[in-house]
């Protein structure tokens, strides 16, 4: 689902256009998980262009940790990293959204080529139009399309010398078997590079259910507008007053689970189907898993990786990870 090298957004003006205009595919796999049951969407959808503002907006709460954590390590550790990390050709920015994580970076890796990469294509040429202003030095060319299904890169990047940045826990989004073929797969890419990838550690429910259901309810406006963004890739007629957000934290599986639950029975149509819910049924919307530093260093051993180092923040709740090729 990676554009072509054709594909490839060098300047502003030939900005590749957004991925779903209503793929048969994306259709289908939207379909059947609104069908299936329990029904389920993927979390894909929670980033249009209002909701990557809204989880912008959640990352300044006081309730969600990760960003402050991981931009502790990234800032305290800096010289560390950039040791471990060695010379960087092309800095690769999965789920780059507005940037500015991997901005931070430019000052101590130094990359001579940046290659963000978002679903939100609107969100990300706003970033990237910014970022072509500040550095005018620096070759910016910038992907709008979703990378968990299948990881394509273009020709023009160097082979050699890629760093894959993929910051703010959102490894955890998957399951450890879809985790584990997503890092294999970027192995693959790197060559004569790594990972930086930050990664959320398992704590008390006290701690999490918190960052995921906050007292301002931004993350439950964040998981609500996925119905909109549904609405407007699928053609249905999801009303979001009828739903409420549920989070929490399943300890046996060390994750934090999303939900949409139907706040009264309603019938959900789009062209060529529909769908029955009943009050206090639910759709899955997201899972982020919480790993130990033992657990996530095994996890990028299967992958292939290997000289595997990682930096926490002074509470022990994040860890920033390094991995050589």
């Amino acid at each position: 689902m990676f554009q072509s090298s054709s594909m490839l957004a060098t300047e502003p003006s030939d900005y590749v256009a957004p991925l779903f205009h209503g793929p048969p595919q994306a259709i289908e796999a939207l379909q059947a998980g609104l069908l299936a049951r329990p029904a389920h969407i993927e979390p894909k959808y929670l980033y249009d262009a209002l909701g990557s503002s809204l989880f912008s907006a959640i990352t300044q709460l006081p309730e969600y940790y990760p960003t402050r954590c991981e931009a502790e390590i990234l800032r305290d550790h800096a010289a560390d990293i950039a040791q471990h990390v060695g010379k960087v050709k092309a800095l690769i920015d999965l789920g780059a959204g507005d940037c500015i994580k991997a901005e931070k970076l430019f000052p101590s890796l130094r990359p001579e080529m940046y290659i963000p990469i978002d679903i939100s294509v609107e969100y990300l040429h706003s970033a990237v139009q910014r970022l072509k202003n500040t550095y005018r030095d620096l070759n910016i060319a910038p992907i709008g399309d979703d990378f968990h299904h299948d990881l394509r890169l273009p020709d023009t990047i160097p082979p050699s010398g890629r760093l894959f940045f993929y910051p703010g826990s959102s490894i955890g989004n998957l399951d450890p078997d879809h985790a584990l073929a997503l890092l294999t797969r970027i192995r693959t890419y790197c060559d004569e590079g790594g990972l930086l990838i930050g990664v959320d550690r398992v704590k008390s429910r006290d701690i999490l259910e918190p960052a995921y259901d906050d007292a301002l309810h931004l993350t439950a406006a964040f998981n609500l507008n996925l119905l909109r963004h549904v609405n407007q890739r699928l053609g249905s007629d999801f009303d979001v007053q009828q739903w409420q957000h549920v989070a929490h934290y399943d300890e046996a599986h060390a994750r934090i689970q999303m939900h949409l639950q139907a706040q009264t029975d309603v019938d959900i149509r789009w062209p060529h189907g529909q769908r029955a819910f009943c009050k206090g049924e639910r759709i899955h919307t997201e899972n982020s898993y919480k790993y130990t530093p033992e657990g996530f260093r095994d996890l990028l051993t299967r992958a292939g990786f290997s000289y595997v180092e990682h930096w926490s923040d002074a509470c022990g709740w994040f860890s920033v990870f390094s991995a050589r090729a």
